[in-house]
This record gives C-alpha cells, sequence and structure tokens, in this order.
C-alpha cells in the first residue's frame, strides 16, 4: 500500500528513507528527531522532498525523476496531528462534517459507522472546549477518517495524553485498526503503542530506517536498544487468551514456548495478544524453584551471554525451540551461575510484569 524512497535536506540534517509497507499498521518508531515527522509530511505532501518517489496504494504521488507531485487535497490522505487542531467555534457535529465538504458527490457516507465506532454519539453537540484531551483526539480521527482517505496518518495523536486517556484512545485505535482496514501510518516514540498497534515497525535513527519488519523481529533485537533510546530491552510475542480466572484477575496465555499467566488483561478466551516481556523482568534459575511467588518459570536453553555493560549482562534464552526471550541480570549472578551457551535453565518472568501495559490485544 505505501512505497518510499526519499532523500531531504533540513538545514544540518540530512532524511535518506526508504521502505515498504502493504498495509495494516506501519509505526514510525524513534527518538524525537529522528525524521518520523518530516516522513508522514511526505506522505501527505506537505513537505516536498529533495529526491525520491512516493507511492500510496499503486499510485505514484510523487517523483522527482518525472517531475510529479501530487498537491495534498488529491493524495486523499487524513492526518491526525498530535494537538487534533478542531474549529473551536463548531460543534463535534459540525467539525466531524466539515470533511464532507470536499468531497465529490455521491460518496460513500459513514458517519453514523464513525460515530459509533469511537464512541462520539454523545459528544455530538459538545465544542471542543468542553472535551477532554482523548476526546478531542477520537474527534480528530474520526474527522480524518470521513474525509474518505485511502491511507490515514498519525503523527504522535496521545503524546499530549495523560496515561487514562492514552489508555481510552489506544482501544479505539485497535478498533479501527481490526474493523475498518484502512492503511495508517503511526509516528510514535512509545513503545506500549508499538506493541499495541503495528503490523510493520520502521525504527528511526538520525533520517536513516535503521530496520524494517514486524514487531517481533524489530523490537526483540538488542542491537537496536540504543537507537530506540530505551532501556527496555527484551521481547515480543504472539500469544492467544487460553483462559480468564476472574476472581483473582488473571489470564492465561499460550505461545510457541508454552504458557504464561498474565495479570489485568482486557481480551476474550481465544483471542490473539502480544505479550511484551522485558529483559529486565526475566531472572534465571539452574533448577526449578519450588515455593516461590513467581506465576512463570519456562524451561530454557542459554543460546548467547550478550557483552557486559558494566556491571549488567543480557542472557538470550531459547524457550520450546520456537521463542527467544532475554534476561538482563547482573554480571557477578552470571559468573556465579557460571552461564553459558548451550546450558539448560529455568527463565522466571512475574505474572505482575506482564499487565495490560505489557499484554495487548
Amino acid at each position: 500500500m505505501l512505497n518510499l524512497d526519499i532523500e531531504h535536506r533540513l538545514g544540518g540534517f540530512r532524511l535518506k528513507t526508504a521502505f515498504a509497507s502493504a498495509g495494516g499498521v506501519t509505526v514510525l518508531f524513534g527518538r524525537s528527531g529522528s525524521g518520523k515527522t518530516s516522513i508522514v509530511n511526505a506522505i501527505a505532501g506537505l513537505l516536498r522532498p529533495d529526491l525520491g518517489r512516493i507511492a500510496i496504494g499503486g499510485e505514484v504521488v510523487f517523483d522527482s525523476a518525472r517531475a510529479i507531485d501530487v498537491p495534498t487535497p488529491r493524495r486523499r490522505v487524513g492526518y491526525v496531528f498530535q494537538e487534533g487542531r478542531l474549529f473551536p467555534h463548531l460543534d463535534v457535529r459540525q467539525n466531524l462534517r466539515y470533511a464532507r465538504l470536499f468531497l465529490p458527490a455521491g460518496s460513500d457516507d459513514r458517519f453514523d459507522h464513525i460515530v459509533e465506532l469511537l464512541g462520539l454519539r454523545d459528544l455530538l453537540r459538545r465544542r471542543p472546549g468542553n472535551l477532554s484531551g482523548g476526546e478531542k483526539q477520537r474527534v480528530a480521527i474520526g474527522r480524518a477518517l470521513l474525509s474518505n482517505p485511502r491511507i490515514l496518518l498519525l503523527d504522535e495523536p496521545l503524546a499530549s495524553l495523560d496515561a487514562h486517556r492514552r489508555a481510552e484512545v489506544l482501544r479505539y485505535l485497535e478498533l479501527l485498526r481490526d474493523e475498518l482496514r484502512i492503511p495508517i501510518v503511526y509516528v510514535s516514540h512509545a513503545v506500549e503503542e508499538v506493541v499495541r498497534l503495528a503490523d510493520t515497525v520502521v525504527l528511526m535513527a538520525a533520517g536513516a530506517a535503521l530496520a524494517v519488519g514486524s514487531v517481533e523481529q524489530v523490537m526483540g533485537r538488542p542491537d537496536l536498544r540504543a537507537a530506540a533510546g530505551t532501556f527496555e530491552g527484551g521481547a515480543v510475542i504472539e500469544a492467544r487468551v487460553a483462559a480468564q480466572d476472574m476472581e483473582y484477575d488473571l489470564a492465561t496465555v499460550t505461545f510457541a514456548g508454552g504458557t504464561l499467566t498474565v495479570t489485568d488483561l482486557d481480551a476474550l478466551v481465544g483471542e490473539p495478544v502480544r505479550v511484551r516481556i522485558r529483559a529486565r523482568d526475566v531472572s534465571v534459575a539452574l533448577t526449578r524453584p519450588d515455593r516461590i511467588s513467581v506465576q512463570n518459570v519456562l524451561p530454557a536453553t542459554i543460546t548467547q551471554i550478550g557483552a557486559p555493560r558494566g556491571g549488567v549482562i543480557d542472557v538470550t534464552l531459547d524457550v520450546g525451540g520456537a521463542t527467544l526471550l532475554r534476561a538482563r541480570i547482573t554480571r557477578r549472578a552470571a559468573e556465579q551461575l557460571r552461564l553459558a551457551p548451550g546450558l539448560a535453565v529455568f527463565a522466571l518472568i512475574k505474572a505482575v510484569s506482564l499487565d495490560r501495559h505489557g499484554a495487548a490485544s
């Protein structure tokens, strides 16, 4: 659905990026200033690259060699900015309907469907000044969708929201992803948003795409940790809900390496989920522990011992022959246990470290 290969210089900053996405949610992830917003501006036609080519849905909208530069209104992109940018003098219904003014007569009107999908029915008569931050962003997303775009661009839409509002809007974004199946390019520097939403991750650093691939491929690579701007190394695994224990608010999920117990997971039995397991939440034992509070004890084999970073070291663990986890432990512990590749061990993961922020549908 999207092919991009562009170069552009902004003062002393050089953007030189190429990637392709087959659809779904493509997350541009990386530190601030890595070029993420410049890319979505180029897709929208708000920034004209010095060189390169951009194609959306098979149509070339920019090609410097062929002097093609399709104007923004004709690119059929929906753009949601960090601030929402609603018209303060219009109520929610009027803000939503504004998007329809520029569509050809007879265009599909999905007003009621979008209103229901985003939970906006009770807000239609209110003005932006009387909305919460999360409500404003839901209206902005609805307005963008009602412009009948072929691709939706979201530039850090949750950055200005508190944790509660972020969780609220994230759930609606998941519904959009699953219900409408419109291609989305999503800018973020938050790992949680990547894990919950992304089909494809483009890891950006200094104007270049360092890695492009699935969440599991990109977020699990320890060599990319510095570029991601986070100390949250680890793994992301695909799983499915096998059971829910409503009495204790626990869920059991199955994955290629076995089963995990997680807490506070809002998902139905049978529903696919992604589970993010941070390296710092994984411990290593030589024998299966007895009478401990840790709920997840997984047989594993050490495949690699990372290079020490001060007093810390990362240990890569093969669980079930199909899943790689990482444990971040002290160098002293690794030496005391005499850890080495090929050694059979047990990976210990606390269930409380896998809550709704670490596991999502």
